[in-house]
């Protein structure tokens, strides 16, 4: 590809900025990334923080783009379902989908990052500063003042456009907010609930204690705990827990006993798996649980928010960093368009994928409430088996909305959105009201569901609420 002699400044090295800097790098820009903390290839910088994450097809989109599609693979543990537990330790497997060949995948975060930081300094055109913190950017001169973590010196450093992928305390969003330079909307939510991370360590010959290939979830209503694999045997275990309120909650789990109390109460059979729950518990911090949303993402043709310094969201559809990752390809699309015009290229990418990346923030608030109360309930496993047979049955024909988010790459977060809400408001209505059974034919229900969500869909359009 013919040189660019632009130069090319990303803030922060985690997964969407690795992903775009070896992107930035194949298409032949100069660049330089600043990354705040230690390079994760030589210190771990995730202890008890996300070491795993659910990747699906809209990520995937990311690694073919740059061509690391069969290199990813390795880092990766197919997981076909949820594995649902009762207080009673019974457990039930709900696919997520009525296709075979539909799966997520677990990975590591930590591998995941590294490899993709690897891959970005083969090209000598991409230069990865570590220990490097952005205290703030002067979008108005695409300038970003930075200070090294060791020495405490201060340097600036300027570019022809700088790209922000530093995560939910953006320092270029921040620059944005407090500058007051330009109409700037920004909001951020926090849930009242927070989360701790846990481990279920491997057996002693490095085996699994429990099935592996799903994520395991033991929702009990106004909390649950979840878990997902990891190559080395062992599962990562993420307690969603209320900070103030419930009988238990993060504020009074103070002591040993109390918190094996709650462990032996509520998730049982966990328990059995997890002799080091306490040492987990009082090692690891507990983290809040946030959405932010803002606009504009760009500032001219200067500056630019993308992944989770521009829409932040709580990881209950497993779609945060996959909508990173498709936030590259979908910037990259744009590029091949408008390549040179920084500005148009800034806005028409806002313009574009904002719409989308409010939906999946929206859907993940929704998949928290499904998770910890819903899929527990009777309506809700019946309304996921007709889906199941929908989906094994008439694999063209339909996708529930899980499916729809999940492996359906082509169609934008909204319309997924937009869809499979109609669809599930068009079942349980459906089975509340006694017109479809799970024993009726499979046909017909298929032709009730389409017909009544159509209704929905534009009943809602007539309403104005898409």
């Amino acid at each position: 590809m013919k040189e660019k002699q632009q130069n090319i400044l990303i803030i922060g090295a985690g997964l969407c900025g690795s992903l775009l800097a070896l992107r930035m790098g194949q298409r032949g820009y100069n660049v330089n990334v600043y990354e705040m903390r230690p390079d994760l290839r030589k210190t771990d910088i995730y202890a008890g923080r996300s070491i795993n994450l659910a990747f699906s097809d809209r990520g995937n989109k990311g690694m073919k783009l740059v061509g690391l599609e069969e290199k990813v693979r390795e880092l990766c543990i197919p997981m076909n379902g949820r594995m649902l537990h009762d207080r009673e330790g019974n457990t039930f497997l709900s696919n997520y989908s009525g296709r075979d060949h539909e799966y997520i995948n677990s990975i590591s975060r930590e591998g995941l990052n590294a490899m993709l930081l690897d891959e970005s300094e083969r090209h000598e055109n991409v230069k990865i500063h570590f220990n490097k913190k952005c205290l703030s950017v002067d979008f108005e001169n695409t300038t970003a003042h930075f200070e090294d973590y060791h020495t405490k010196d201060k340097f600036v450093e300027d570019a022809d456009c700088i790209i922000a992928t530093d995560g939910a305390g953006s320092a270029l969003r921040r620059s944005y907010y407090l500058e007051r330079k330009f109409l700037f909307s920004f909001s951020q939510e926090y849930l009242t609930h927070g989360y701790k991370e846990l481990t279920i360590l491997p057996t002693e010959n490095g085996d699994y204690k429990t099935y592996k290939s799903a994520l395991h979830i033991w929702p009990r209503g106004d909390f649950m705990v979840i878990a997902l694999p990891n190559l080395d045997g062992s599962f990562t275990v993420t307690l969603f827990l209320s900070y103030a309120e419930g009988e238990y909650n993060f504020n009074n789990l103070t002591t040993p006993v109390i918190v094996t109390e709650f462990f032996q109460k509520e998730f049982p059979d966990a328990l059995a798996l997890m002799p080091n729950l306490v040492e987990d518990f009082f090692n690891n911090p507990t983290a809040p649980l946030g959405t932010v949303k803002c606009s504009p993402w760009h500032y001219k043709g200067n500056t630019l928010l993308m992944g989770d310094s521009a829409h932040a969201i709580v990881p209950f559809y497993g779609q945060g960093m996959n909508a990173s990752f498709e936030d590259v390809v979908e910037f990259d699309a744009i590029l091949d368009k408008h390549e040179g015009d920084w500005e148009t290229i800034f806005s028409e990418y806002g313009k574009t994928r904002k719409k989308d990346t409010d939906a999946i923030a929206d859907l993940a608030i929704d998949n928290f409430h499904e998770m910890k109360d819903h899929v527990g309930q009777a309506i809700f496993q019946e309304k996921r088996k007709i889906e199941m047979a929908l989906e094994k049955e008439f694999p063209e024909d339909y996708s529930s909305k899980y499916s729809l988010v999940t492996f359906n790459e082509d169609i934008g977060y909204r319309e997924a959105m937009l869809r499979g809400r109609a669809q599930d408001k068009a079942i349980l209505n459906m089975l509340s009201d006694g017109v479809i059974t799970t024993d009726d034919d499979i046909k017909d229900i298929l032709d009730k569901v389409k017909t009544e969500t159509e209704a929905i869909l534009e009943d809602d359009k007539i309403a104005g609420l898409h």
